[in-house]
């Protein structure tokens, strides 16, 4: 039995692969094949855009796949939402869907559109956005470039963003959020009422999660005197208590954490000032709650 798995062609390819490859998954694409090879014989893999996943795993095409939240409400697929993955092309922050208007636009807010033109590769999700607020506005669907079509071809954009580097480029300002997307891991309903399926894809998505806590955390382990042990104790924020361990010379311990990454620069000052030694960090490849 295979599980077909789509994995995202585009933007989302790359930081897809990576955090398959962390979470024990190597997956090899080659430049003229849509069809990458995984080293999990139980696995098959195409590549499809992350626009029409949802309805290739609604139709069974694939039993499962990986695509933004958006894409899923924009075809209005009925699927089954597996888990909530949070990365995007560059980063762990979920990215944005704003309507944007030339900076020197009278328009400030989404009421100033009544009767005018918006561009967007999400036309439905946008829609039901002016639906939802009484505003009746020309809505088309754009062939991308889509920064480019204000001020003459629309009067505004609604445009995909992560930092907004881009719109500020094209001298675009944004005047509000219209919906925040992450990666999704989405099944086929047939496919998850599949037991052998089932098991697989929760497996899966237990993996890709662990991979992803794994990226925010580091292991930290240090050597410390048994008199100083509440002054470091004090000062190290673990997931859970630390791990010590009695070493040979019975005046001397060995204290394991787990933390996040970003504190590590702040506390090792500290940790050593309080009497730590053969402080190490080390990378974590997962993390498992």
């Amino acid at each position: 039995m295979k599980l077909k798995i789509g994995i995202p062609k585009g933007s989302l390819q790359e930081s897809t692969i990576a955090l398959f490859r962390k979470a024990g998954y190597r997956i090899t694409v080659s430049q003229r094949s849509y069809y990458p090879s995984i080293d999990d014989p139980e696995m098959e893999g195409l590549l499809i855009r992350a626009q029409e996943m949802a309805i290739y795993v609604e139709n069974g095409v694939l039993d499962m796949g990986l695509t933004g939240w958006d894409w899923v409400r924009e075809q209005g697929a009925d699927v089954v939402e597996v888990t909530n993955l949070s990365y995007a092309k560059s980063g762990r922050t979920p990215v944005r869907w704003v309507l944007a208007v030339p900076e020197s636009s009278p328009i400030n807010s989404i009421k100033d559109l009544e009767g005018k033109r918006v561009s967007t590769e999400l036309v439905n999700v946008t829609k039901g956005y002016f639906e939802e607020r009484g505003v009746h506005a020309e809505v088309f669907f754009s062939w991308g470039a889509t920064e480019v079509k204000t001020p003459d071809l629309a009067d505004a954009i609604v445009e995909l963003t992560e930092t907004g580097s881009s719109l500020k480029a094209n001298k675009l300002r944004i005047v509000e959020t219209i919906m925040e997307s992450t990666t999704r891991l989405i099944a086929n309903k047939g496919a998850w009422n599949n037991e052998w399926k089932r098991t697989k894809m929760e497996n899966l998505a237990c993996l890709l999660h662990s991979a992803l806590l794994a990226e925010e955390k580091v292991g930290l382990k240090m050597n410390v005197k048994k008199s100083n042990l509440e002054n470091i104790i004090a000062i190290l924020p673990a997931m859970h208590t630390p791990t010590i361990a009695h070493l040979t010379d019975p005046d001397w311990l060995d204290i394991e954490v787990i933390i996040d990454e970003k504190v590590v620069r702040d506390i090792i000052p500290c940790l050593k000032k309080a009497g730590a030694t053969g402080i190490v960090e080390y990378p974590l490849s997962k993390v498992i709650p």
